[in-house]
């Protein structure tokens, strides 16, 4: 009876599932099959054969018992061993039903497995979900004719912004290319005729920018900001090499809705 314990310890081991996190552990992922279920199953019926063989082995050992009864005169001796025997036969016959009862567990699960499987229920229970948004209304938009709403705190693509009488904003002061984490800006300058300076070069590499806004922030005239556009895919790394002149055009043609994002955001910063 031990050795069918153990066995049956063994078969069990061998046949649950992991503990959760063992596969990452052992630095390999699950099987991609519950073959545990049949596995379960054909343990329950290897426990079985086992304990008839058990069984068909002690009925034997007793039937020879009482063949040799007459041998040497040792009748008392040879039914009190038969009787120790069959006490011995009825205590395991008890340990092997617990066995029995205990293995049997297994077929519930594989039972249950089965139904799942016949009777697809799985993919029925993935139908009524489908269908129950199936009749809801639809969260997706027809992009590109259709666009959703943006933020006004929006970090898309730069521009340059000039002041209502058609002057740039910008003062040179550099500000945004000494913050740029990136160093995506490039700025030179020279002094005016009044004295002032102004951008003889203003380039931003497209490429390196990470859209952090932090140009924006830095800028004390709002003269660079990122506008509402993000639709400015390119086919060349070039195209994406901005030059004071591009940026200034960027301005031009989103100043309406870059001055009614900052004075809707004018209370926050």
């Amino acid at each position: 009876v031990d050795s069918i314990k153990r066995t049956v310890l063994v078969i069990k081991r061998a046949i649950s599932p992991p503990p959760p996190g063992i596969w990452l552990k052992r630095g390999r992922p699950p099987h991609p099959f519950p073959i545990h279920h049949h596995q379960s199953a054909m343990a329950a019926i290897l426990a079985r054969k086992s304990l008839s063989a058990l069984r068909s082995r002690q009925l034997a050992l007793a039937g020879q018992a009482l063949q040799s009864q007459n041998h040497n005169g040792m009748v008392f001796v040879t039914r009190s061993f038969a009787t120790k025997q069959s006490f011995s036969t009825d205590k395991d016959d008890e340990e092997r039903e617990k066995l029995v009862k205990e293995i049997s567990k297994d077929w519930s699960s594989v039972f249950e497995r089965s139904i799942n499987t016949l009777f697809l229920t799985e993919m029925v229970r993935g139908l009524m979900l489908t269908l129950k948004y199936f009749f809801e209304k639809k969260v997706t938009i027809n992009y590109p004719f259709e666009k959703g709403p943006l933020s006004p705190r929006f970090r898309g693509e730069h521009a340059l912004r000039r002041y209502p009488t058609g002057e740039e904003r910008c003062i040179a002061c550099k500000l945004c290319e000494a913050i740029c984490p990136a160093q995506a800006i490039t700025i030179e300058a020279e002094e005016r005729e009044d004295g002032s300076r102004r951008t003889t070069r203003y380039d931003i590499d497209m490429t390196k920018c990470i859209y952090c806004g932090f140009c924006q922030e830095a800028c004390p005239v709002d003269a660079i900001v990122e506008g509402p556009n993000f639709e400015f895919a390119t086919e060349t790394h070039e195209e994406l090499l901005y030059d004071k002149e591009k940026l200034l055009e960027n301005g031009d043609r989103w100043e309406t809705e870059i001055a009614e994002n900052l004075r809707s955001e004018s209370l926050y910063r």
